[in-house]
């Protein structure tokens, strides 16, 4: 394999513009696997499997190139891809299994929980808890039951960060954290008073209220409703200023493969939260991945607007400033061709398009893990008071 290549290097679209090109394509759920086979052909396999790695998109690329000829392959890179999904499903596997018994006690002691992307995301975009990379489990928790889950995770032996003293003082993290000291498992439980990168306060009684069952192996955990789980990851892909890959092609991933998405309450959902804009952001390199990525292939070299750089990982060598959304910056966006508002269903276009975004700068200016998303970014800590 390569030597370890830097984040900034592997942000270069002008060095990479092969590998991008191939991993774009694997990424799409509508790749097409004859364009495809060209673009392998001219790929350096060492870089383009690190890229793979360093955007979460292994799988992708494991699924893209699976039945091609022995010798387009490279063998060693065939075994790496191997190895990397066994080692994913085996993961995804202990994570199940601790899932449902965090659930079942949690539903013994009158807890409830929803899962939040995860092995339930994996399922509702691509069928496949295994096909995701990801490493820990996300639970929405309602504040007042946090004290309990939290006696409940240290009997089932996980470490918490917020001790129940910290509980007991009202004080509020950014996310209430557990861990196995002897394992890599890590559980996250989060509400409406934790999640503060949201515009407007989580709605999470309505959250629990549309609440669906996903199947996951052989049994049923509850999860966002699709309208909810989209919003929620586009506003978390935004949080994160679109760096990887994965949750560009999730969103892509779950829109083409969840035919039924009510398009009105998605929007309602966004709307709620003040998150509209987010919401469209992803969804426009989203919906251009969906239909394939040679649709963007153009745009590697041209502009460093949020659009071009949320479809390419960021293209800009810098942080990025978000400027007021409209229709008609839309139309005139050098990516316009592949991202245009019209080509999602009418009813959300018309509710999204025509109107300016009302929750305030999408990003700062600072690439720091404590962005601001339309407010003031919180300290570490809050009191329960402060945070209503």
């Amino acid at each position: 394999m390569a030597e370890p290549l830097s984040p900034s290097l592997l942000s270069g679209v002008a060095s990479f513009k092969n590998e991008w090109s191939a991993l774009l394509e694997c990424a799409s759920p509508a790749h097409n696997r004859q364009r495809l086979a060209g673009l392998l052909q001219s790929v350096d396999w060492a870089r383009l499997f690190v890229l793979a790695e360093e955007h979460g998109v292994v799988g992708h690329l494991a699924a893209g190139v699976r039945g091609f000829e022995e010798n387009l392959v490279p063998p060693e890179i065939r075994q790496a891809l191997v190895d990397r999904q066994r080692a994913q499903i085996f993961f995804s596997l202990r994570l199940t299994a601790e899932l449902f018994c965090i659930l079942d006690r949690f539903t013994s002691a009158g807890i409830g929980a929803l899962v939040v992307k995860g092995p339930a995301l994996a399922v509702q975009a691509y069928g496949d808890p295994a096909m995701r990379s990801y490493g820990d489990l996300d639970l929405l928790v309602r504040q007042r039951d946090i004290r309990r889950a939290t006696e409940l995770m240290s009997a089932a032996g996980f470490t918490p960060a917020v001790p129940l003293s910290a509980i007991d003082a009202g004080k509020i993290p950014g996310q209430y954290l557990f861990s196995k000291p002897d394992s890599r498992l890590i559980v996250e439980l989060h509400n409406d008073c934790t999640l503060r990168y949201f515009p407007r306060r989580l709605p999470l009684e309505k959250f629990f209220a549309r609440q669906i069952r996903v199947r996951l192996d052989a049994q049923e955990a509850p999860a966002l409703a699709v309208e909810d789980e989209l919003v929620l990851i586009c506003i978390h892909g935004a949080k994160h200023l679109w760096e990887r890959l994965m949750w560009i092609a999730d969103v892509a991933a779950l829109v083409s493969r969840q035919a039924g998405i009510d398009w009105e309450r998605v929007a309602d959902s966004a709307q709620a939260v003040g998150a509209e804009r987010m919401l469209h952001t992803g969804l426009r390199p989203g919906k251009c991945s969906s239909t394939g990525a040679s649709g963007c292939s153009s745009c590697a070299t041209r502009g460093t607007n949020l659009q071009v750089a949320a479809c390419l990982r960021l293209c800009a060598p810098r942080p990025l400033r978000a400027r007021p959304f409209s229709h008609a910056h839309a139309r005139r966006s050098d990516c316009c061709s592949c991202v245009s508002v019209a080509a999602l269903p009418f009813s959300y276009g018309r509710r999204l398009g025509g109107r300016r975004a009302r929750e305030g700068p999408l990003v700062s200016r600072s690439r720091t893990p404590a962005v601001s998303l339309g407010a003031k970014t919180q300290p570490r800590w809050q009191s329960l008071n402060d945070s209503q």
